[in-house]
């Protein structure tokens, strides 16, 4: 059958086809045809942003899906193939050698470890009640700062709670076994304890609210008689044994605090008698302890800025001071910080006689390379004169306003005293009200004299600060105290502002007692400071570190403006190891009962890859937390042991040396 096909309809003959000159789409895509694509839609900024932040995503779920997928020993088998088989945790090594918990273990965490909750808040605070505002994620922070801050400060004049505000501290184990998610502060030590059997029931956790004056945790909180109850409690439920102490970082000031507030009368005092630390205390191992202050503490104070800080607003100058969206950064902090008085229980203590003056300082001649520098001038083989890179540090100056001071022989300084200088109520920048902080009080003139006064020691630093800060100074002087006692017997010194100053107060009468200090050493340890008039018009806080001030010679401690020495970073080795060393070692008038004190020193060494996190031999301040072998001491002591068992002092650093050179009256 014939298939039935149908026709095409004849074309339109060429003229009736439309002219592609007369359609503008047509006429466009012929042009970029004939352009080669050259006019295709550019790749903008935001496409790139866009096409980033993707990546980063895709790769981050990526890895996230491969930790969770991978076998959880993983980790451990590579860190092993690239650095060989990993020694046993200490709590491992210690079961198998039979060692058991025996004493009772109590943890008191330092200042900023410690996690803090609210408990009442303002408007803005809505929804946060028992939210931790310190510690954990800091989510509230970059949410809402500025709320973050108000509820994080104390009341100006009090020292105590702001008006419907109450923020306090997290209690149990959990109060600071981590700062923040994967950072860990007590966790390591804790699980290593739990290997050989502690557990809640003997250890515990002074969680306090480490804002707070000392005196004032118990006065607000009764943290003091808590902390007394509960090594009371913890020693009669365990067979009578005395409890292991294990302070960190300026818990260590607030132990030495508890020792003379328990044993004194009540009301000021817990009312133990003077047996008390005697019959339960077997021994304080104090890690990282700041027992004569630190110098950073007077560059917080003084400026609201350490080393970090200082390079961040060398690199973004008025970044950190300027108005940015009504955040005036530095000065938050300041305004802030300056409301806790705990920081000025770090306030260098001993003045010129420990921390050295114009001219002397206990670590002269120590270099950052490690080298003993003897002099500034050597000679050759031929009797020529070899003269070293490297000056002379004049460690005893904190605060020098000026490269050429720091250097300067005391003779050449012409020092214009800041005391009797008028203050006014004029300031560089007035957007500055907006916060306010003491330095609105002290105009042009008080400002000048501060920087016209050149250079301060540990004695003038005090000074200065009552200048800048009266009313801080005026609170913080009702706690604390940061002289010398000439005579302990003297009863002005049974007042609770001398209690953590262990240069004017006596150890307890507990012969059987131990007393440990142990640190790390090897890292570059802040110690004193160059200073610079900060004349930024957007600038609220008038004084920085002048990181300019830099030498390149490996044997030279001055970086960016700050001069170091050996420490763990944070706390200076003189600071955390003189009263061990010295003024505690066998009987003196400050230790009239003999208790027994060691020196232990960790060396510090990096994690070998990333692999191995903040690594197990650190010796810095707070990853010394997760040193091998200071939990391995402590467990040691915690098991029965004692100072002789871990072979007495383990010293790498001068302290012995330098501790010679103080001329203390013992």
């Amino acid at each position: 059958m014939p298939l039935i096909q149908r026709k095409k309809p004849p074309s339109p003959p060429p003229e009736d086809l439309p002219d592609d000159d007369d359609d503008p789409q047509k006429k466009s895509h012929h042009h970029k045809k004939s352009n080669g694509g050259a006019d295709k839609a550019k790749w903008s900024c935001v496409d790139s942003c866009c096409w980033f932040i993707g990546c980063v995503c895709v790769t981050w779920w990526f890895l996230l899906f491969l930790y969770n997928a991978m076998p959880a020993s993983f980790p451990q088998y590579v860190t092993e193939a690239i650095t060989g088989p990993l020694p046993d945790p200490p709590g491992v090594k210690l079961k198998k050698e039979g060692l058991k918990a025996m004493h009772p273990v109590v943890f008191i965490p330092g200042i900023v470890t410690g996690g803090l909750e609210l408990w009442e808040g303002k408007q803005c605070a809505d929804g946060l009640f028992r939210k931790r505002l310190w510690g954990g994620t800091f989510g509230e922070v970059y949410k809402r700062p500025l709320c973050w801050v108000e509820h994080m400060s104390l009341d100006n004049e009090t020292g105590l709670d702001p008006a419907g505000i109450r923020t306090r501290a997290v209690s149990g184990l959990v109060a600071a076994d981590y700062f923040a998610p994967g950072y860990f502060v007590w966790a390591v030590l804790i699980a290593n304890l739990a290997h050989i059997g502690y557990e809640e029931k003997n250890m515990y956790m002074a969680a306090y609210d480490w804002r707070l004056s000392f005196q004032n945790t118990e006065v607000r909180d009764q943290t003091l008689s808590r902390m007394k109850s509960n090594i009371e409690l913890m020693v009669s439920t365990n067979g009578g044994k005395k409890a292991v102490i294990v302070p960190h970082s300026m818990g260590v000031l607030y132990f030495l605090h508890f020792m003379k507030w328990v044993e004194a009368p009540a009301p000021m005092g817990g009312g133990g008698g003077p047996d008390w630390c005697a019959k339960h205390i077997k021994a304080v191992m104090n890690i990282g302890g700041p027992f004569l202050g630190v110098p950073k503490a007077v560059a917080g104070l003084f400026s609201a800025e350490a080393k970090d800080v200082a390079v961040a607003r060398a690199i973004a100058p008025g970044f950190l001071d300027t108005d940015i969206f009504r955040l005036q950064t530095l000065q938050h902090v300041m305004r802030m910080t300056r409301t806790w008085d705990s920081t000025m229980s770090m306030i260098p203590k001993g003045g010129d006689t420990i921390w050295g003056g114009l001219d002397w300082s206990p670590e002269q001649g120590y270099t950052c390379s490690g080298k003993k520098q003897k002099s500034n001038e050597t000679r050759g083989e031929e009797g020529e004169s070899l003269v070293t890179k490297t000056k002379p540090v004049n460690y005893g100056r904190i605060i020098s306003f000026g490269k050429d001071v720091a250097e300067a022989h005391p003779s050449e300084i012409k020092n214009i005293d800041f005391r009797g200088a008028v203050k006014g109520q004029s300031i560089p920048n007035n957007t500055c009200r907006d916060v306010w902080t003491e330095y609105h009080d002290m105009g042009i003139g008080g400002i000048k004299a501060i920087a016209e006064y050149k250079v301060y020691t540990a004695d003038t630093v005090i000074d200065l600060l009552h200048y800048v800060a009266p009313k801080m100074m005026a609170r913080g002087s009702a706690h604390f105290s940061y002289g010398i006692a000439d005579d302990l017997d003297d009863p002005k010194y049974d007042h609770p502002r001398h209690w953590s100053n262990p240069l004017e107060t006596k150890l307890p009468n507990a012969p059987e007692m131990e007393i440990y200090s142990l640190y790390g050493v090897g890292i570059p340890t802040e110690r004193s400071y160059i200073y610079k008039l900060n004349q930024s018009p957007d600038s609220c806080i008038p004084f920085q570190i002048y990181t300019s001030a830099h030498e390149e010679d490996e044997d030279s401690c001055l970086k960016a403006g700050v001069y170091n020495v050996d420490g763990d970073e944070t706390v200076p080795v003189l600071s955390a190891g003189f009263m061990c060393a010295k003024a505690w070692r066998g009987k003196t008038r400050f230790n009239p009962s003999g208790i027994k004190t060691y020196v232990r020193e960790y060396n510090h060494s990096p994690p070998a890859n990333l692999l191995e996190g903040r690594g197990t031999q650190s010796g810095a301040h707070v990853d010394i937390m997760g040193n091998f072998a200071l939990i391995e001491d402590i467990m040691r002591v915690a098991t029965g042991g004692n100072g002789s068992d871990l072979g007495d002092d383990q010293v790498h650093s001068g302290i012995f040396e330098w501790s010679e050179r103080i001329d203390l009256k013992l």
